[in-house]
Formats: structure tokens, sequence, C-alpha cells
């Protein structure tokens, strides 16, 4: 606590009414909620099963989770409730599944079940038009749109193709037991609107919440925080509006205004103090938010020294950046004898990583890319993840198609198309209708034999799920379906073994998890569709050039910061400019900005390649308002960027120099 400023423990022991933390960048926000959580058990006598801490990704609530427990010994701290959104959402609906005509053991579809759902109900192979009725089903949800008035509101023919998916796309979820990411928050909504009394249950069960990174909830997700907390209204609410960053996915920023219209007697504080970056780095950031309507108005300062002055580097073309960035970084690490991972290159859109990439691995420099496939993405682990899906809910027609094909089990095309129609008939799940005695009328003895052996083999794996350790059931499963022969009959041996080693990595994390908490395989694959990635805790971070998007680097912090394609239609974005948005883009710079701890370094072109053609290409607005004060201007046509042969010669002579140094050290 001693090492806490004064509005740090303001915020820490308020606890009149509800609260709002405009907690700036770099201003030790985490350790603000993890400090509170410790206050409210230890000096205000709360139980820890009452306090609930709400993040936005599951590595956010760990790290919470690890933190508090160090404040915290024993098992008050393994009652927290410190959880994701989603997750929370998860939790009330398997608790309160019947009042919403569901099975405790439903189904949560990622993005690709709900598109394969999408592309069939829409009966079109255009991915992109798919891909945007997708993004327009899931915008509604979070706005709290339900079909009826999703049919008024359409525009566009895009629009209203998706008001039209959008009836059939949710019965089709329903038939399935299954719900999407979005209504894992819109759900429990419309539950507890619609029934006070188990909306007080819940109440009751969280008498204080606080809730993370606040200014990116959406619509929905101010609803859930309202409702849960009722007219107690004991929360604290920590965000930036300066770092609202997701408004194309849903986040509203005027949440954070609307939370002072509805609790009259919120109370504000503001930490302005960053503990991050030095005073240049932050002068230009201030300079560049500045531009911004505000919605509180903070200006971050820092005692951490001047430091360098932030340069701004204007090359010729996209491909010099590239050799610029590396050239300087390479030479920066020597000099100033860093890790590699110190260093990292943001930039507006994936697809401008590729130049830098091929600059680090010709100059043999370790880089880790941020994004990329999810471990739980990889074909392989979707095949086993169909499996343990249908063993936790039989209703789950597309696993059930997935794991009676994968491997192949003599069941065909046709053996399916047959089944479904019956099913359909019937009104029942795959699975179900393949039990029933009449579909005898409907198939041959040929193809009801593999169908039934299916069957068998799901419910006997079923009752093992439930009775084995994790480990074991999953392993049983995987030798019971062959899953390794499967993998060498259908790819080359090295990435055979290289699948297989995904599905080994994963049982391996599937059966700690089950002796670390004490759940049994079904438990553990109810929680999988919340896991975005795999757990890797205690692992050593790489010592690797970071390359990440903004919106991926958000959170982070790094020594020294290059921040490339600084220009109009890339940042701000084209669309964006188009749209009007470009305040979000002007937010988008400043997140960037404000990841680097000692120095800074902006690069723009003057033209650009892209598809084989040469645009020219302007300066970004930004960079105009970045501010006069020690701000370092290099590069253009006079001042050409170094070739490859006096670049090499550089990192070589300054190689030497170090290494003569140390010697006479």
């Amino acid at each position: 606590m001693s090492q806490l400023n004064v509005h740090q423990r303001e915020a820490i022991h308020y606890l009149d009414g509800p609260l709002l933390v405009l907690a700036g960048a770099g201003s030790g926000k985490t350790r603000v909620i993890t400090q509170k959580i410790a206050c409210l058990v230890k000096e205000c006598g709360f139980a820890p099963r009452r306090i609930a801490a709400i993040t936005f990704t599951n590595k956010a609530a760990r790290e919470m989770q690890t933190r508090v427990g160090k404040l915290i010994s024993g098992p008050a701290a393994e009652q927290l409730q410190v959880s994701t959104f989603h997750a929370l959402g998860a939790r009330i609906l398997r608790e309160e599944a019947a009042a919403i005509g569901y099975k405790p053991r439903f189904s949560i579809f990622d993005a690709t079940d709900a598109f394969a759902v999408i592309a069939d109900l829409a009966g079109s192979v255009d991915k992109v038009r798919l891909r945007q009725i997708q993004g327009i089903l899931s915008n509604w949800k979070n706005a709290r749109v339900l079909p009826e008035e999703a049919a008024r509101r359409a525009m566009s023919e895009t629009e209203k193709l998706a008001a039209r998916v959008y009836p059939s796309y949710e019965a089709t979820l329903k038939s399935y037991q299954a719900l999407d990411f979005d209504d894992l928050i819109l759900r429990p909504v419309m539950l507890f609107m619609e029934k006070p009394e188990i909306t007080e249950k819940w109440q009751n069960r969280f008498h204080y919440l606080l809730i993370d990174e606040y200014q990116d909830t959406n619509a929905c997700q101010y609803s859930l925080l309202k409702l849960l907390v009722g007219i107690r209204a004991q929360f604290t609410a920590v965000g930036d509006d300066d770092q609202s960053i997701y408004g194309w996915r849903g986040a509203d920023i005027a949440n954070m205004g609307r939370l002072a219209e509805e609790f009259p007697q919120l109370k504000i504080i503001k930490l302005e103090q960053n503990y991050r970056s030095t005073l240049r780095i932050l002068s230009a950031a201030n300079h560049v938010i500045a531009h911004n309507a505000k919605l509180f108005e903070k200006k971050l300062w820092s005692d951490r020294g001047h430091g360098e002055a932030v340069s701004v580097t204007v090359c010729p073309d996209n491909e010099r950046e590239a050799q610029s960035v590396v050239t300087r970084l390479q030479a920066h690490r020597l000099t100033h004898q860093g890790k590699w991972s110190d260093y990292a290159i943001l930039y507006r859109s994936n697809h401008l990583a590729r130049l830098f990439e091929q600059q680090l691995r010709d100059q043999r420099i370790p880089y880790a890319l941020s994004g990329g496939l999810s471990f739980f993405d990889k074909a392989e682990i979707k095949d086993v993840l169909a499996w343990l899906r249908l063993l936790a809910n039989p209703d789950d027609d597309p696993a059930f198609i997935r794991a009676a094909t994968t491997p192949r089990r003599s069941i065909g095309a046709n053996t399916l198309q047959a089944l479904g129609n019956y099913a359909g008939m019937r009104h029942l799940s795959l699975f179900h209708a393949a039990r029933e005695a009449g579909l005898a009328q409907h198939l041959s003895p040929r193809q009801l034999e593999p169908l039934s052996g299916f069957c068998q083999f799901v419910g006997r794996m079923e009752q093992r799920a439930q009775q084995a350790e994790a480990g074991a059931a999953l392993n049983e499963l995987l030798s019971g379906i062959d899953y390794e022969a499967h993998l060498h009959a259908h790819e080359e041996a090295r990435g055979a073994q290289e699948r297989w080693a995904n599905v080994g990595e994963f049982s391996a994390w599937l059966a700690q998890k089950g002796i670390a908490e004490g759940k049994n395989l079904i438990d553990l694959t109810q929680r999988i569709a919340l896991i975005g990635l795999l757990d890797k805790e205690g692992g050593a971070t790489p010592d690797a050039v970071q390359l990440s998007t903004l919106h991926a680097a958000k959170g982070l912090e790094y020594s020294h910061v290059f921040l490339v394609g600084v220009e109009e239609g890339i940042l701000p974005h084209r669309e964006a400019v188009e749209s009007g948005k470009v305040e979000e883009e002007r937010r988008l710079m400043y997140v960037g900005m404000t990841r680097a701890r000692q120095s800074l370094a902006i690069f723009y072109c003057e033209r650009r390649q892209q598809n084989r053609q040469w645009l020219s290409v302007k300066p970004s607005r930004f960079i105009r308002e970045l501010g006069d004060d020690d701000i370092r201007f290099m590069g253009g046509k006079n001042q050409p960027i170094p070739d490859k042969a006096a670049r090499s010669a550089r990192i070589a002579a300054l190689k030497n120099m170090l290494a003569t140094g140390n010697a006479a050290g």
C-alpha cells in the first residue's frame, strides 16, 4: 500500500457507492483492482465468494487471480469469482438452463461452428458476404436487437439477408442445444429482464463487482452489469475512454458517460500518473489524443525522466521502411546490449507484417508474430473437441457429424442424409434419431450396423468420461477411435507426427487441469469453448522481437517501439475515414504510442507497393498532431536509406566495437 499514490489509495478505499476509475495508460489499474479486492476481504469483511471481478480475456483473468493470490492467502483467494464476461454468462446460463429451455450441458459454438450454420441457412458460398452476415448478427446481439426488430432495422441487401437468416439461425442453435458467444451475454440479460426472482438471486450472490477495461463494454455487457449490481450499486468500473478501440466489434464508448447519467451518486477518480513511459513519449501521445472530443479531461504525466526524443522517419517505399526499421533495431540492441524481446514492431493491419518478417529472417533475428492460428483452431484439436462436445451434449448435431466421419467409420454421406431426413421428421437430434427403432425403415442393415456401433461407442465413452479421470478417459477415447492411425493414413509422416504431438499436448493439458480442479472430462469440455488459447502458465517468454497489430498490443508494453505504416489510408484506415470514425483510429494511434517505455520511433513511406502497383501515399494526419516538442524528423528523398552492404558494414563495425570494448574491459 505504501507504494501507491494518493489517487490509487483513494480508489482502493472508496466504498460509499459506485465508482469509476479513469485509469490512463500505464497508471497501474491492475494493481488498484487487485489491492481493492484484498481491501474488501481483509479490511471490510466481504466474503470472497461475494466478490466478482470481470475482465475481457482469459489471460487478464489469470493474471488478476495470481496477483490477488499473493495478497490473500489460503482458500479465500480460490473463492473469488474472477472471470471473463463470457465465462460469467456461461456460468449463469448453466445454472439457470431450465429457465431458458436448455439443458445445463448445452454446447457453445465458436465462430467456425456459427459460420457453418449461417452458410447453410443463407444458401451462399460467398465467404466474404457470409462473414458480413455473421458480423451483422453479432452486432445485433451485442446491441440487444432481436429478430423482429432486426427485420425492421435492415437497410442494405446484406442486412436484409441477415434479418431473414436470423430467426432460422436462432431456431437451429436451439435444436442443437447450442449457444454462440454473443448469446452468453444476451441470454442472461434477457433472462434477468424477464425473471425478477432470478435477477434478485444473482444480485444477492455478488455483493461487490469490479470491472476491468470498462471502456470496451458493449450495450449488452453494460445491461448485464447494471442488472447484476441492482439498486445496491456497489461496484468499481476501471477504464480509459482514450483507449476505446473496439467500436468495430460493438464496444460503446458512450457507456463511460452513461454511468454518470444512470448512477447520479457516481464518484470519479482519475489516475494520471504514468509509470511506464518517459515524458517525451507521453507529451507526444497527449498532443495526439487532445484532438479528440473528451468525455473526461485528463493528462498523463510521468516522473521517469525526459528520455529520448520521439523520432519520425520518412522512407522512400515500404521495402526501405522494413530495411530501415530492422537496421535501426539491430544497431540499437547491439549498442545497448539489450534483449530482442525489448523491441516491438507495431502496425495497423496484419498484411503489413510480411516485409518486416522477411527482413528479420534475412538478418536471422528471432521474432514472434501475434495472432495466427489458435491452438484450438487446429484441425486435429477440433476433431478431438467434436468427440468431447458430443459426449457432453448428444444433441450437438455438428459435433455428431464430425465425430461420425473423423475417423471414417463406414458412415457415408447417404447414411447421414437419410438419418438427417428422419431426424427432421421426428424433430430429434441426429444421435437420438439414430437410436430409434423406426430408423430401420429408412436405412439398410448395411447402413444401420456402423451407425448403431458408433452410438453404442459414444454411450460407453460418455459413461467413462463421467467416471474416470479426465486424462485416462481421453486416452481411452483416442485409442478407441484409433486417431493416431487416422492421422498417418491421411498425412505425410512428418505432418502426422506434428498433429499427433499437438493432440498429446492437448491430452496432457486436459489431464493436468482435471487433476488440479478435480473435474472429469465432461466438466472440462463445458469450459473449453471459453478458453481462447492453450494455457501455458509458467512457460518462459521467448527472447524475440514482437510483431503485432495495434489492437493485439493493447495492454502490453515494450522498452522500444517501432510504429510503422503511419499513413493516410492505413492509420487512420480508409474505411474509418469514410465512415467518420477517425477518433477511434486516433485512440488506436495513442494506444500504440503508449506501449513504449523508453523509445518510440514512427515510420511512414512516400510511396507503397500494393498488388504490384506503386501508390503515392501521404503521412498520417496523426504525425502533424504530435506537436513540436522534441520530435526528431529523419529521412526523405534527400536522405536515402543505406543499402544492404552499407547496413551490413555498420552492424559489423558495431559488433567489432563492442567486442573490442569487452576485451579491453
